[in-house]
C-alpha cells in the first residue's frame, strides 16, 4: 500500500534567545497582517470612515477575540471535563487547543463592540473580516500539518501519510483538505464576491455558510478527537458544530439580497 512518509517539518521556525518561535504562531501573525491590509482596502473602497487609529483598535479586539474565543470554544466543546479538573490548564496556549468556532463567536463579538465604537455597520465590519479569513485558516491548517496534529483517518489512498504520533498506518492528510478548501477555495470565493459591492451581511453569511459545508464534509476524513470521539450516530463536534453555520449562512445571505445595498445596514 502506497503512502508517503510524514516529512521531517520542524514545528519551531526559528528562536530568539531562548524564546521558540512557532510556524504556528507565525500563520496566526501572518493571518491578522493579511486582515489589516484587507480591512485599509475596504475602509476605502466601502467608505466606511475608519481611519488608521480605527483600524488599529478594530485589528486588536479581533486579535482578543479569536485567541480567547477560540480557547474558550475548546474546552467547552472538546475540553472532555479535562479543564475543569485543572482549571490553570485552560492558560497553557503553548500546549495547544484553539477551536475555529469559538474563535469565529469571539471575532464576531469583538466586531460587533468595535461597530459600535466606530459607529459603522456591524455586518458591514463582518463583511470586510469574512474577505480576510481564508487566509488565516489556509495558514493555520498549514501550521496544523507542519505540527503533524489534526490527522485524517486511516486510508488506503495513495496520497495516504503515515503521521509518526499516529501510528505506522497510512491516514487522510486532512489539515491540507481543509487548506485547499477553507483557504484556497473559500478565499477565491471570497475574492470575486468582493469585486462588486453587496447588501451588508452578504459576504459573511456566504463565508461563515460555505465553511459550514466544508467543514462537514472534510470531518468525514478527519480523525475524531480522541478524548471525545464520535458524538451520537456518529457525528462528529466539528459537523455539530458547522450545521448552525449553514443555517445562519443561508439567512444572512438572504436577508443581504432582500435589503440590497442601500438597506443594508
Amino acid at each position: 500500500m502506497a503512502a508517503f512518509a510524514f516529512p521531517a517539518l520542524d514545528p519551531i521556525a526559528f528562536h530568539i534567545g531562548p524564546l521558540a518561535v512557532r510556524w504556528y504562531g507565525l500563520a496566526y501573525l501572518a493571518g491578522f497582517l493579511f486582515a489589516w491590509w484587507v480591512l485599509r482596502v475596504l475602509d476605502a473602497r466601502w467608505e466606511m470612515g475608519i481611519g488608521p487609529d480605527g483600524r488599529a483598535n478594530i485589528l486588536l479586539a479581533a486579535v482578543i477575540g479569536v485567541v480567547v474565543g477560540g480557547r474558550l470554544g475548546y474546552v467547552l466543546f472538546y475540553g472532555a471535563g479535562a479543564y475543569w479538573r485543572d482549571p490553570l490548564s485552560i492558560f497553557a496556549l503553548w500546549d495547544g487547543g484553539m477551536s475555529f468556532h469559538g474563535g469565529l463567536a469571539g471575532a464576531l463579538a469583538a466586531g460587533w463592540w468595535m461597530a459600535r465604537r466606530q459607529g459603522v455597520p456591524f455586518l458591514r465590519l463582518a463583511d470586510a473580516g469574512a474577505v480576510a479569513a481564508p487566509v488565516g485558516l489556509l495558514l493555520g491548517r498549514l501550521a496544523n500539518f507542519v505540527n503533524g496534529e489534526l490527522w485524517g483517518r486511516k486510508t488506503g489512498v495513495p496520497w495516504g501519510v503515515v503521521f509518526p504520533r499516529a501510528g505506522m498506518e497510512p491516514r487522510h492528510p486532512s489539515q491540507l483538505y481543509e487548506a485547499g478548501l477553507e483557504g484556497v477555495v473559500l478565499g477565491a470565493v471570497m475574492l470575486l464576491l468582493a469585486r462588486k459591492r453587496r447588501g451588508d451581511g452578504e459576504l459573511i453569511g456566504w463565508m461563515i455558510g460555505l465553511y459550514g459545508l466544508f467543514r462537514i464534509f472534510v470531518e468525514f476524513f478527519r480523525e475524531p478527537d480522541v478524548q471525545i470521539t464520535f458524538l451520537p450516530a456518529w457525528v462528529t463536534m466539528g459537523q455539530l458544530l458547522s450545521v448552525p453555520l449553514i443555517a445562519l449562512g443561508a439567512l444572512l445571505v438572504w436577508r443581504a439580497r432582500t435589503r440590497g445595498v442601500e438597506d443594508g445596514s
